[in-house]
């Protein structure tokens, strides 16, 4: 169902110089009408606040991991790949978030959409109002491209309220920090492909809208400016992830020491965002390689800018052929935290892994499971660093993808290997006289056997080379080995059916249940008091000099 919500028409003008002005100051609310009053938002705030102890469930720092592609058969698939690595058959094993104490699902269709993107879901997540696909942080009211749909539309997000609220914020991601997942927690845009100005048309910019990268660096004065009376508001201070091409020129003169290409930055308003923001925060790190990210001291660093790399931060398991080295996720989590916790009113963090998705979308089992137990390893690493009586986590999946567990291997048969059934230890043939694999793809670019390459994206210098395959020579448990898959398609596709939700900490028994992905925001909100303490601070009597100037 299509719930349609009414843009809300003009600007909140800012009042400073009469009592009744400073009155009306203290009215306006965090959340917006349109979408505080949407459907999407009211059902899903009543469908919380109906769980058993939800008003006890308090919690001072809230974070949010998010597998991006990571379906319950990727989890399944980690957590014996995991196990096996470790010496075990595989199947008995668990994965850090497997022993968190709450369990639930979440539906992820977006409002136009079966089988979902990452736009529209994490804008769910963060905003608790499901929009459509291929946007980012607005409503669907929003038409996919068209600039001048996005005033009216634009939804507050967690991080934006926790910023309100005064609380530390941050991003880490192995994606591009642009891309859709980490991109709707802090920006609203038509298109989630208009990362840089360079890929916005011209008519999307001569109608003003911005791109992603840059409401990133200006996110603290378009926060101020869209709440004059946020005094808290000091912009995000951990960012950490990929996509340095986006916030640099086009000019070779700007190249990092790592850039890959002859000319690393897209941007071609001549804008260096990293300058920007080195400008803005005096007393704020950036970083771009592992020398610089271990050199940071959280005890005496307020703000983190990581640009780790010029596209993607690599899989987990072609890190180490990083030219200037990268951080892994669990270290960005780690040092994330230690940074945000510098905060006496707790934080917010959002925590992808990114290229679980890309790893599936390439056909590689072996990159998509390796990066999401690393991502495992990220949630690990955050229950060793936090307090869980003040602290809520929350793990879950965006969307899921078309990859699939079957056959009939025996017990401990390796999970990337091919089917041996019990009793036998020749590998299974099926009806036209060919073994099988027991992962494998419904769609995408097919079997291709590139030996010990640990880069999934080598696969599409190739040609497209999918159905069935005669698998009997080839190691299949080779990292550069990709599934095979039915369907020939340039890229494996998102999946459509429910994600896994595990929580633990105060009010983690909230993700209990079958839910809207949107419902995520709303256990969000009300373990941390996002709203609420956003509201606080907005209700606050103007300074002296907002009312006298």
């Amino acid at each position: 169902m299509k719930f349609k919500v009414a843009a809300l028409a003009g600007a909140v003008a800012v009042a400073m110089a009469t009592g009744a002005q400073a009155n009306d100051l203290n009215k306006i609310d965090s959340v917006p009408s349109y979408q505080k009053y949407s459907p999407w938002y009211t059902q899903g705030q009543a469908n919380i606040k109906a769980k058993p102890f939800a008003a006890l469930s308090k919690s001072r720092n809230v974070i949010l991991f998010v597998g991006d592609g990571m379906g319950v058969s990727t989890i399944t698939a980690a957590r014996i790949l995991e196990g096996q690595l470790k010496g075990m058959q595989g199947e008995e094993n668990d994965l850090s978030f497997d022993l968190f104490p709450y369990t639930g699902m979440a539906k992820t269709y977006n409002v136009d959409a079966q089988t979902p993107d990452s736009a529209g879901t994490m804008t769910a997540m963060m905003s608790g109002v499901k929009t459509d696909v291929g946007v980012i942080g607005v409503g669907e009211g929003i038409v996919r491209g068209d600039c001048s749909t996005v005033a009216g539309n634009e939804l507050v997000t967690a991080l934006e309220l926790a910023e309100i609220g005064g609380k530390a914020t941050g991003i880490v991601s192995t994606a591009r920090i642009t891309h859709a997942t980490p991109a709707a927690t802090y920006a609203k845009s038509a298109d989630r492909d208009w990362e840089d100005n360079s890929d916005m048309p011209e008519e999307a910019l001569a109608q003003g809208c911005t791109d992603i990268a840059a409401q990133l660096v200006d996110f603290e004065a378009n926060l101020k400016a869209r709440f004059p009376q946020a005094d808290r508001v000091d912009g995000i201070d951990v960012v950490m992830g990929g996509g340095r091409r986006h916030f640099l020129p086009n000019d070779a003169a700007y190249n990092s020491a790592d850039a890959v290409s002859s000319v690393e930055g897209d941007r071609t308003d001549g804008r260096d965002l990293t300058a920007e923001w080195k400008q803005a925060y005096p007393q704020g790190v950036y970083v771009y390689d592992q020398f610089g990210f271990d050199a940071i001291d959280p005890a005496s660093t307020s703000k983190v800018f990581g640009l780790f790399n010029e596209s993607h931060m690599q899989y987990e398991a072609d890190r180490v052929n990083d030219i200037a080295g990268e951080p892994s996720l669990s270290e960005m989590t780690s040092k994330a935290i230690d940074v945000l916790a510098n905060n006496k009113k707790g934080y917010f963090l959002m925590v992808e892994s990114g290229r679980i998705d890309h790893g599936h979308h390439a056909g590689s089992a072996y990159n998509a499971l390796t990066d999401a137990i690393e991502l495992s390893n990220a949630v690990k690493a955050a229950v060793e660093s936090v307090d869980l009586s003040n602290t809520t986590i929350i793990v879950t999946a965006d969307h899921s993808h078309v990859f699939t567990i079957a056959g009939y291997p025996k017990r401990g048969n390796p999970i990337l290997g091919k089917v041996v059934s019990v009793g036998s230890d020749e590998p299974e043939l099926a009806a036209d006289g060919m073994p099988y694999t027991t992962v494998g793809y419904m769609n995408g670019y097919g079997m291709r056997d590139l030996g010990n390459e640990t880069d999934a994206d080598e696969i599409y210098g190739y040609d497209i080379n999918a159905g069935r395959m005669d698998l009997s020579s080839i190691d299949t448990e080779a990292s550069g080995y990709h599934q095979e898959a039915l369907i020939p398609l340039g890229s494996e596709t998102h999946a459509g059916e429910d994600v896994a939700i595990y929580g633990a900490g105060p009010g983690a028994h909230l993700v209990s249940g079958t839910n809207e992905q949107s419902n995520i925001f709303h256990i969000m909100n009300q373990v941390g008091k996002l709203e609420a303490n956003a509201d606080k601070e907005l209700s606050k009597p103007a300074p002296w000099w907002r009312r006298w100037w």
